[in-house]
């Protein structure tokens, strides 16, 4: 009696065998890596309402992030500035340039810019600024150089595992706090030595329990 299928079909286990962990493989490092912060929120960059440029006023006239973000030091969230805070100096600096237009719109409607975040964390997860800030991690840890940014891009992932590699060996982000403006301050080429620090005050031992950040 003639065989239904044919002889080569015979391989089709043994193809399936072989071939079966190298796709399954392939698959998993397909969703690790492109199903990932790194690749799916680093690098977002939104177009803002208002063209606001951090490499002119960070960079060039080296404005103090605290000065717009000004509840960094003291609040969960680094607040962004309200129209009042941009007009204190438009109102008299470039007064009646067409890139402010919406700046000089939201003054006299009394209704805040739109401006859109780049930095966002999952609902479950909790990040508080004033903790950071205080104990001397520096802004561009997280947001990179934000002074060489036109428009601001998220540098970092920003993921659990980003942010456990910092809680587990936090001491080369550290800096005098003082320092934690500064864009240009290298702690590690510095040298700087938290735990020989006479004017820090409070003991970095950030936790690692899933309490610490999740609700």
């Amino acid at each position: 009696m003639a065989s239904i299928f044919p002889k080569w079909t015979n391989k089709i286990p043994l193809l399936i065998g072989a071939g079966g962990p190298v796709v399954l493989i392939g698959v998993i490092g397909f969703i690790w890596y492109y199903f990932s912060p790194e690749y799916t929120d680093v690098g977002y960059q939104p177009s803002q309402p208002v063209p606001f440029s951090h490499t002119l006023h960070a960079g060039e006239l080296g404005m103090d992030c605290r000065y717009c973000h000004n509840s960094v030091e003291k609040a969960a969230h680094a607040a962004i500035p309200p129209t009042e805070t941009c007009m204190g100096c438009h109102s008299n600096v470039k007064k009646n340039s067409p890139l402010l237009t919406n700046v000089r719109q939201s003054m006299d409607s009394g209704k805040p810019v739109e401006w859109i975040n780049v930095h966002m964390l999952p609902e479950h997860a909790r990040f508080d600024h004033s903790i950071h800030v205080g104990v001397g991690v520096g802004c561009v840890e997280c947001h990179g150089r934000v002074d060489q940014m036109d428009v601001v891009y998220q540098a970092e992932p920003l993921s659990m595992g980003w942010c456990l590699e910092c809680h587990r060996d936090p001491y080369p982000r550290l800096r005098p706090p003082s320092e934690v403006t500064n864009m240009t301050y290298d702690p590690v080429a510095e040298g700087y030595d938290p735990t020989q620090d006479p004017e820090r005050r409070r003991e970095v031992t950030p936790p690692d329990h899933c309490g610490a950040c999740h609700y």
